[in-house]
């Protein structure tokens, strides 16, 4: 009979919402104190054997469960990251998810973006209705947790069922049924809730006892485990001057005699003895050197290979069959990363977290020409700037839990960009998002694409002629006629050579054929400048000695688009717009109706 591996189980949900402490509840550890500013800041796994998780869950023996598998492996996962896309051929890495949520909050947008992508790989999940403690009021009274719900005062059972109702609620309009675990009697068509609290230990037996149920009832033929080696490369780690490899064994039997096979973005095979393999030691951090590891683990190893690994590339067990290794990392990596013939450039740190951006973009309809795995680097804002040729709405990139390589900031410095470091432009309207939340960089980018294109719209109806109005300095006269030269105030809108303008009685006043400032030419001067213009064929002592304001000339079917596309205009050109059409409709009254 073949053995079962462990089943691999990620802990994910919002960034706050407590999933390392649901962790250290059961690993009895306190590494959430400990990390920076209380946010998990890498994928970490532990090992959890069947021993330990009868000792943490009494429940087991007592409602007689017999277990087969050997324990879990648990994944704890950035807050900021798309851990979920954790993957390997053929679906998502994990076999369970536990989803923490705070009771008090419910599905904030993080929440949403893990249901989204749960749902997308079809993984199964259950949830860790964390924080009962919280509830206020709330007092631990017995250690069976239906009980101890139950015996609550009345509005403390209140809080907590409105609580809960609501989030069974939010549930269904994510197209989920969902129920307190203990009222379920088919766990195939109802997520279980399971309430807890990490501070105060209340629901975590349950919480075991439900995951150690499932796994049992409806995972035993996915864990069954096969004999060739396949794993996942997590994180590239370097310690004094070595580089080790940090990976989950998800099937077979890796041998430290073995040679593996890893994938790179292009899906060609880089094969490679292992020097170093050590398996991660249950229930903490250190790992111990081994000559031979079964899935589920985590590993660490070092290669003989010099060649750069990606994080979140699959790797297997070399037999001298590279053309069908390569084949199936081709097909791999192809449903990961699919591109358009057009669009923006996407960077990520991981080819799970590469997946869940471009799947993420597609659904709001943003086109990716170009994706990769690393920093933002000099080829990406080359790209960036040859998309400008196209379509300026692609002359982006964002980036995902990346910063911006040394030599691409430089380059960015010397084509003149700001200093904010989550958004930077770069001269020519190349812009760079980055963030290490997904969903607030796809935000970010949605925001700026709305921005972009209102700026594009108004270009183009710009084209013809703009809106402007000036108030004449006459302190500032340098010339009579032939050209009269004499400075402006820009009142509101864009001043730009060309432009004809009329007074206040819609008399003409000509073209303007120059501007200046600060004795330069410039070609446009904008609301609040102080400029001087030059007219030919206009007397100033004449035509605008008298005059106090100048406004630029437009037609009717000018006026008209102008109108119908009044969210492209600032306040204060709409109400030059408006004090336009009053001048003309003193002469003809339904002018620009």
């Amino acid at each position: 009979m073949k053995s079962i591996r462990q089943p691999i189980v990620t802990i994910c949900g919002h960034v706050d919402h407590g999933k390392t402490s649901i962790l250290d509840c059961l690993r009895n550890s306190c590494v959430q104190e400990g990390e920076k500013g209380g946010i998990t800041q890498k994928i970490s796994f532990t090992l959890y054997p069947m021993t330990q998780l009868k000792t943490a869950c009494p429940l087991i023996d007592k409602k007689g469960i017999k277990l087969n598998i050997p324990g879990f492996l648990l994944i704890d996962t950035p807050g900021h990251a798309a851990f979920t896309n954790l993957r390997k051929r053929g679906g998502s890495l994990a076999d369970l998810a536990i989803l923490v949520i705070d009771i008090n909050e419910g599905i904030k947008p993080q929440t949403a973006e893990v249901i989204q992508i749960l749902k997308l790989h079809k993984t199964p999940f259950i949830i860790a209705l964390n924080k009962i403690d919280n509830i206020s009021g709330w007092r631990k009274q017995h250690e069976d947790l239906k009980k101890d719900i139950e015996s609550q005062t009345q509005n403390v059972k209140q809080i907590f069922d409105e609580r809960y109702m609501s989030l069974i609620g939010a549930l269904h309009s994510h197209g989920f049924e969902a129920d307190l675990f203990y009222n379920i009697s088919d766990f195939t068509k109802k997520i279980a809730l399971i309430p807890c609290s990490a501070k105060t230990k209340e629901g975590i037996p349950e919480l075991i006892m439900v995951l150690c149920g499932l796994s049992q009832k409806y995972l035993t033929t996915r864990l069954i485990l096969e004999e060739d080696a396949k794993g996942v490369i997590l994180e590239v780690k370097k310690e004094r001057a070595t580089n080790y490899i940090e990976a989950i064994l998800y099937d077979g039997i890796l041998s430290k005699k073995d040679e593996i096979a890893v994938a790179n973005l292009e899906a060609e095979p880089i094969i490679t003895k292992i020097r170093v393999l050590e398996e991660i030691e249950p229930l903490c951090s250190r790992f111990k050197p081994k000559d031979k590891v079964q899935a589920s683990t985590g590993l660490r190893m070092q290669i003989v290979e010099k060649a750069d690994v990606l994080p979140g590339m699959p790797f297997v067990i070399y037999k001298r069959d590279k053309e069908k290794i390569k084949e199936s990392f081709k097909k791999e990596i192809s449903e990961s990363i699919q591109t358009s013939k057009q669009g923006i450039i996407a960077k990520a740190d991981s080819l799970g977290s590469l997946e869940a951006l471009l799947t993420m973009l597609k659904q709001e309809n943003i086109p990716v020409v170009k994706a990769g795995i690393g920093n933002i680097n000099k080829t990406d804002i080359i790209s960036a700037k040859a998309n400008l040729k196209i379509n300026e709405l692609d002359a982006v990139i964002v980036g995902f839990n990346v910063s911006i390589d040394e030599e691409a900031r430089l380059s960015q410095a010397r084509s003149g960009s700001s200093k904010n470091s989550q958004t930077k432009e770069i001269k020519g309207n190349i812009k760079i998002l980055t963030d290490d939340v997904i969903y607030k960089l796809i935000e970010d980018l949605n925001e700026f694409r709305n921005e972009k294109r209102k700026e594009i719209e108004k270009k183009r109806m710009m084209g013809l002629t703009t809106i402007c109005k000036l108030k004449i300095l006459h302190q500032y006269v340098f010339r009579n006629t032939k050209p009269a030269i004499f400075g402006v105030r820009v009142e509101a809108g864009k001043l730009i050579s060309g432009l004809n303008l009329i007074n206040e009685k819609n008399e003409k006043v000509g073209k303007i054929k120059n501007i200046q400032s600060e004795n330069k030419s410039v070609e446009e001067a904008k609301e609040g400048s102080e400029v001087a213009i030059s007219i030919p064929g206009t007397n100033y002592e004449r035509q605008l000695k008298d005059k106090e304001i100048l406004y630029s000339e437009i037609s009717e079917s000018q006026f008209k688009n102008f109108k119908k596309n009044k969210d492209l205009l600032s306040p204060n050109e709409i109400k030059v717009l408006q004090e336009i059409a009053e001048i003309k409709r003193k002469e003809k009254a339904d002018w620009g109706g």
